[in-house]
């Protein structure tokens, strides 16, 4: 088995200033986000939008920088909504402390879905236009994520037998006995796997909302079965039916998905056609 190897979180010192590992993470995630929005340009239907509606690199990187500001005040609140709700209400004022930790996907992504709605009101744009065009530049930025908690050594997984050839041991965790890489798998499947698969299915002409909705289902499946190898937030545990937390929330978010999807395949294909212009 394998021993976690102790990577140096700071990646670049110069005096006080250091610059962590995470934080390169997200720098990649961002920059990865306006690669693909600029190649998601060429794409139909964003492509054939002419007019007022058009779709331009200025568009890309307003909602990245929206995008930003959603996930972090939505992955803050969810994680003290979802997780610790008792604690957060007898010390209100440690939810600003975000420096202590503690960010929820889950809550990222209703803080993304409300910077979309804005982005599309303002722009005057079928909200799931929008979502359409964002979905399949996300999972990269997943993957990104992922790197970033497999080098802080957090988040790691369940208990594994010794004779599995990547089991690896954590010493963070408390024990010297070899657990999943939750990290790992969690970057291969809601990260590249679900980016490739996302990518693909949103390179042919889609009905509005097909894209999006794939994407909830996607990850919320990647997430739900990754969960079965990720060692559960200790002061939580499992929850009803051995479910942990991130399961329970996976579950909306399919079953969104699957609704969103079959609405959509009842729209005529002509709907995309009547928004170019």
């Amino acid at each position: 088995m394998l021993i976690y190897p102790h990577i140096d979180p700071i990646a670049l010192q110069v005096g006080p200033l250091a610059i962590h590992w995470y934080g390169v993470t997200y720098l990649v995630a961002f920059g990865l986000f306006l690669l693909l929005g600029r190649l998601r340009l060429r794409h139909e239907p964003f492509a054939s939008i002419t007019g007022p509606g058009a779709w331009t690199s200025k568009d890309v990187e307003d909602i990245l920088f929206l995008g930003v500001v959603g996930v972090v005040l939505g992955g803050r609140l969810g994680y003290c909504l979802f997780y610790k709700p008792g604690y957060y209400f007898a010390h209100p004022l440690e939810i600003f402390a975000v420096w202590q930790g503690g960010m929820s996907f889950h809550g990222g992504l209703l803080g993304a879905i409300a910077a979309m709605t804005w982005f599309a009101r303002s722009r005057r744009r079928p909200w799931l236009q929008v979502a359409d065009f964002v979905a399949p530049c996300v999972p990269t930025g997943l993957a990104a994520g992922r790197v970033g908690n497999f080098i802080n050594g957090e988040l790691w997984g369940r208990f594994a037998s010794p004779e599995l050839p990547w089991a690896m041991v954590f010493p963070q965790s408390g024990s010297m006995l070899p657990r999943h890489p939750s990290q790992v798998y969690q970057f291969l499947l809601e990260g590249l796997l679900l980016f490739v698969l996302l990518w693909l299915y949103a390179r042919r002409p889609r009905r509005e909302g097909e894209v999006a909705a794939a994407f909830l289902v996607g990850y919320g499946v990647l997430r739900f079965v990754a969960e079965y190898f990720r060692e559960p937030d200790a002061f939580l545990g499992l929850l009803s039916l051995g479910l942990s937390m991130g399961q329970w929330l996976c579950l909306p978010m399919i079953v969104a998905g699957v609704a969103l999807w079959l609405w959509a395949r009842r729209r005529p294909m002509s709907t995309l056609r009547a928004r170019r212009t």
